[in-house]
């Protein structure tokens, strides 16, 4: 009975997230997986804010569905959907690329995040950056209300794609990520919500605390929340914050 139960609370998951529609981004002999998600009642004559969101490390590949793992049922309550109706992007990143542009090596078991300022793009922060375009002039989106979120290696992205696209978002919420300090300056454009967990043992806490100071320091508005016991997992009390869409979607350019 357990098990049946649990079946089919699963399947009833899965029906709501199949909302997300399944498109590919083709570019030559290069795919990018991406879900969309159209507002309820969805009209091509009204314009509407738009979230593009970056999944983390454990969620790459290329069946479009993983990258729904975390964060997509926040869109679907009826709550959010009918308060706050919004286009909103999962891509999916390829098994064998990153989000952002760093490297990392072990010191004493510890992980060492190297983050470069500027350079080539990873493969799929290019195609990321194509597809955003593409979904910008393709659906009726208000410039002035352009989001990006991400968690983990997501985070690291959002960070990243903010900073090789100034002046474009209205807001960015990193996830226990972090990023290159030196390109704080390009992202003063944007308004931050940062999150992190104190005992976070994947991605430590430093790097989101170095980037509000860099931020901070550059002049740029941020908001910063620190969890005091929550591991690597800081998105799950994130997604559960309060104002946390009511302050994204206040935010305009």
């Amino acid at each position: 009975m357990v098990v049946a139960l649990l079946l089919l609370c699963k399947l009833s998951f899965t029906q709501k997230l199949d909302a997300y529609e399944k498109h590919l981004l083709i570019q030559g002999k290069d795919t990018l997986p991406y879900r969309l998600l159209l507002p309820v009642d969805y009209d091509s004559s009204k314009k509407y804010p738009l979230i593009f969101f970056l999944h983390g490390a454990g969620e790459r590949g290329n069946d479009n569905e993983a990258q729904l793992t975390h964060g997509a049922k926040l869109f679907l309550k009826e709550e959010v959907s009918t308060t706050y109706p919004a286009i909103v992007v999962f891509p999916q990143c390829p098994a064998n690329s990153f989000w952002s542009n760093v490297n990392f090596k072990m010191e004493n078991n510890n992980r060492v995040f190297i983050f470069q300022n500027g350079g080539q793009p990873t493969f799929a922060m290019k195609m990321a950056q194509d597809l955003l375009m593409t979904i910008v002039q393709t659906y009726p989106v208000k410039r002035d209300q352009v989001y990006v979120a991400g968690l983990s290696m997501g985070g690291m992205g959002t960070f990243e794609m903010v900073s090789r696209n100034s002046g474009l978002f209205a807001a960015a919420i990193p996830i226990c990520g972090g990023g290159s300090v030196e390109a704080a300056k390009y992202m003063t454009n944007t308004k931050w919500w940062v999150f992190h967990g104190a005992k976070d043992n994947v991605v430590p806490p430093n790097y989101s605390e170095e980037m509000v100071k860099a931020l901070k320091d550059a002049n740029a508005i941020v908001k910063f929340t620190l969890y005091p016991e929550a591991s690597h997992n800081s998105w799950d009390p994130a997604f559960a914050e309060p104002g946390l869409l009511a302050w994204l979607f206040s935010q305009h350019k």
